[in-house]
């Protein structure tokens, strides 16, 4: 006999096709959202993602200098395989000094598009470019047809794309094993392999999933998922960030650094 309760689940059921809910990122073509002269989604514009991943992709505590945040990984926990999730926990104690970004070199994909900076998309029907503020980094993503080289690796992988009805998919590929993930210590080898897909959700904000293959390091490929959105705010452009590892800040011209050394000359 069919009850109360069941007659409205079964109504739920029904809506949910009517209300545009598929339970995945894809959906039917937008009407509202700005196409290129080919047809494809118009993607140009800077971008920005504004989440805590590049601390960590998993669910965090706040600590000195870090915000607290929420997981962005699918079906998590990070499959890493024993040997791995041991070396991910030494990563994690020497956060501090190890994190390849405190020595400004290149974050690598995905964590390029997390970071606390903006990015810029260019797109043209056969190549798409991303030049992000942090360190001038840019990524060329060649959409016709090409494949990628053989015998390379790059601190940002080898980019090629293709478009799935309104998704731009990214396979990145040829990556070392120098980059994180996050300042958390989460780590991957030179077998690394990236496939991103970007999926308008509206014309101002797009779904960035990347999902993560190593077969060195985990045990299945897992997948993170997080929205990206448009900077709509007047005359908005990259700005310079240039990461200096041996920074230091200026001494007062009179302070003596090191007490075995002469003082200065007087003024």
């Amino acid at each position: 006999m069919t009850t109360a309760r069941g007659r409205v689940l079964v109504t739920i059921v029904l809506w949910l096709p009517l209300l545009g809910w598929t339970g995945r990122a894809e959906q039917a073509p937008l009407a509202n959202l700005g196409r290129t002269p080919d047809g494809k989604p118009d993607l140009n514009g800077i971008w920005q993602a504004f989440t805590t991943a590049s601390w960590d992709l998993e669910d965090h505590n706040a600590r000195k200098g870090e915000p607290g945040g929420q997981s962005v990984v699918v079906d998590g926990p990070i499959p890493y395989q024993p040997w791995a999730a041991a070396k991910k926990a030494e990563n994690a104690r020497m956060r501090e000094t190890a994190d390849p970004l405190r020595k400004c070199y290149m974050p690598g994909v995905p964590r390029a598009t997390y970071l606390p900076f903006p990015f810029q998309i260019v797109q043209t029907p056969a190549l798409v470019t991303i030049t992000y503020e942090y360190n001038h980094l840019a990524r060329w993503i060649w959409t016709d047809g090409r494949g990628h080289p053989e015998g390379f690796n790059f601190w940002m992988g080898e980019s090629r794309g293709r478009w799935e009805g309104d998704t731009l998919v990214v396979e990145v590929k040829n990556h070392n094993d120098q980059t994180w993930f996050d300042a958390a210590g989460n780590f991957h080898s030179d077998e690394l392999r990236v496939v991103e897909r970007y999926t308008p959700m509206g014309p101002n904000h797009v779904n960035y999933e990347a999902t993560i293959e190593d077969p060195k390091v985990f045990t299945r490929p897992w997948t993170i998922n997080l929205p990206l959105y448009r900077r709509l705010e007047k005359n908005v452009q990259l700005l310079d960030y240039e990461c200096l590892e041996f920074e230091t800040p200026f001494l007062p011209w009179d302070e003596q650094p090191d007490p075995s050394l002469p003082p200065p000359p007087r003024r």
